[in-house]
């Protein structure tokens, strides 16, 4: 009896020594594994660093490419597109002008009353019309046809207060944000189509001639004053409202600037000076690219397996389309090699762009004590149950380190605008104000993007030259912006 006693004590003790071994075991490589969470995160912080003196670096390359583009075609991975546009609105535009915009799988079609610098904007009304799906792969007169008749039914349902002076022909600002070589203000030919889009008859067409033939067959009578893309529009918008407005920057899924360049500083221009001495250019900066881009193993991967590799690789590291798809690639990496969400990889997690902006900027504005948005943004998402609170930090972490390298080379590509201009440091005795016009999703929802893109410029620029620089949100360039320069490039201005 006292043998099997002891018996029993012996395993008894062993059994529990070998459940204590276990849980130790269990314990070191679970330490381990959150070691290789913590390491992960480690490298990703050190890759995306952006410390002043590189972002310095990065504003530097930004001019020199500025150079660069001006002064030849195909001489820069910056375009420098000449935009034609070589007279902002000053607030002075009176009439009643109008605006398309294609852009997408929708357009808006809009009418815009000016009132002159006491009137300003007096009435606008649009209308939005979605594209049947097959127009966007058929043929260019199909799509142009279905575009002008929306137009003509909108021209149709004119009030009292849009009234036409005797003689005048309706007046358009033709925002089409699709790659273009413009060859007038009112000009241009298709590159290529994005988003969707595939129809081979338009490309290598004059969009602006697509459009008047189709209003012609629908016996629409309009000229097209002026053919511009979104980032030009948005800064006429702004400088209709503020004379100091010198740049524009979007910031949404995409992301691109234009600006205000001295019309001389422009060798490849071939044509006569403008008479105001200015010309607007849009850099297409997107596709900047330079070797003091803090670039990590995830973005090459993308890269990779983008549909442009090697191309708008600023665009894949700043704006709102990636943000999102690099932290899913992040937390991919730590599920596969730190079982970041336990044992197995969370199907959904595999699903490429699964991640949106929105949701990382929702996870990243977590202030709640136990981080339940980012809890319950896991669990919608990628369907991962639970989640504990550190491996809810850990995803705050990577949604910072992801923005704060985004919108500090946000700021150091404005920085370098502004140094291409002689606005990026003080003059003496001269106070001349520069403000830049911002627009895009990400720039006017992703409230922790846009605050540090403002301070890490103010860094930039230093105390007494930000003092000068101001930046400000201007709101529907594409839309008001098209008819604002449609406005201010009237056939008419002489008779006013």
């Amino acid at each position: 009896m006292g043998k099997v006693a002891v018996g029993a004590t012996v395993v008894g003790a062993a059994a529990v020594c070998a459940a204590a071994v276990y849980i130790v075991r269990r314990r070191m490589q679970s330490s381990g594994k959150w070691g290789r969470v913590i390491e992960i995160l480690r490298v990703m912080e050190e890759d995306c660093a952006t410390p002043i003196g590189k972002l310095r670096q990065v504003a530097d390359a930004m001019t020199v490419e500025m150079h660069a583009g001006l002064a030849s075609e195909g001489g820069s991975k910056l375009q420098m597109l000449i935009s034609y546009v070589d007279n902002l609105p000053s607030g002075d535009e009176h009439g009643f002008f109008y605006a398309l915009d294609l852009g997408g799988t929708n357009f808006r079609v809009m009418r815009v009353l000016l009132g002159g610098k006491e009137g300003r904007v007096v009435k606008q009304e649009f209308e939005e019309v979605s594209i049947p799906p097959h127009l966007m792969t058929g043929g260019s007169d199909d799509l142009f046809n279905f575009i002008a008749e929306a137009l003509a039914k909108f021209v149709a349902t004119e009030g009292e207060d849009f009234h036409l002076p005797e003689g005048r022909q309706r007046e358009l600002g033709f925002t089409f944000s699709f790659p273009v070589r413009q060859t007038s203000l009112s000009s241009g030919t298709l590159i290529k189509w994005t988003k969707g889009f595939s129809i081979e008859d338009t490309v290598g067409q004059d969009v602006v001639g697509e459009l008047i033939k189709a209003m012609e067959r629908v016996g629409l009578d309009m000229n097209v004053t002026a053919l511009v893309n979104d980032t030009v529009g948005t800064l006429a918008g702004g400088r209709y409202y503020n004379p100091d407005v010198v740049a524009a920057v979007i910031l949404g899924t995409g992301t691109n600037a234009a600006y205000v360049e001295r019309a001389h500083a422009i060798p490849k221009w071939q044509g006569l000076l403008p008479k105001s001495g200015e010309m607007v250019i849009n850099m297409e900066w997107g596709n900047f690219r330079s070797s003091h881009l803090p670039l990590t193993e995830y973005d090459h991967l993308l890269d990779f397996e983008s549909l442009n590799p090697g191309e708008q690789i600023l665009e894949k590291i700043i704006s709102g389309m990636y943000l999102g798809e690099i932290l899913r690639r992040v937390l991919l990496k730590m599920a596969e090699e730190a079982a970041f969400f336990g044992d197995s990889v969370p199907p959904k997690l595999r699903i490429p762009f699964i991640i949106r902006t929105p949701n990382m900027s929702a996870m990243h504005s977590d202030t709640s004590p136990d981080l339940k948005v980012v809890g319950s943004k896991l669990k919608d998402i990628l369907e991962v149950p639970t989640t504990s609170l550190k491996m809810r930090k850990v995803v705050i972490s990577l949604c910072n380190i992801i923005a704060t390298r985004g919108a500090r080379l946000s700021a150091a590509g404005i920085y370098g605008i502004l140094k291409k201009i002689g606005r990026g440091a003080p003059k003496d005795g001269e106070t001349q104000k520069s403000v830049i016009a911002m627009d895009g999703g990400l720039f006017e929802h992703y409230t922790q993007f846009s605050e540090c893109m403002e301070s890490s410029l103010k860094e930039l620029l230093g105390e007494e030259a930000s003092e000068s620089v101001e930046v400000i949100h201007s709101n529907d360039g594409s839309g008001v912006g098209a008819a604002l320069l449609a406005a201010s490039h009237s056939q008419y201005l002489e008779d006013s």
